[in-house]
């Protein structure tokens, strides 16, 4: 009889996703702006089984852009979403670019 011994580790895996409270904390954004910015699918959390967000640390660097140039600019939020969406679109399209001249 073969015995097979389980270690468990006591730590819990580590995550990549960020809570909602975690996000607050390292954004300061109030839970309506967030609440508003997942309405309208700017981000799309993760939902565990008890209902709560689990955010990407990429919505974490997202929505630290979007308050600063909102607060920079003095811009509602829907066009602080519209300059970082473009913003993303620029850098992609940017290394789409110097991609393509490494190939010439």
């Amino acid at each position: 009889m073969d015995i097979k011994q389980v270690v468990v580790s006591a730590v819990p895996a580590r995550s990549e996703r960020i809570s909602f409270a975690q996000l607050q904390e390292l954004t300061g954004l109030h839970p309506t702006v967030v609440g508003e910015l997942i309405e309208l699918g700017w981000i799309t959390p993760e939902r565990t089984t008890a209902d709560a967000y689990l955010f990407r640390t990429s919505d974490l660097y997202r929505l630290r852009k979007l308050e600063r140039i909102r607060r920079d600019f003095e811009l509602p939020l829907l066009g602080a979403s519209i300059v970082v969406d473009l913003i993303e679109r620029i850098d992609y399209l940017e290394n789409k670019v110097r991609e393509l001249n490494r190939l010439l």
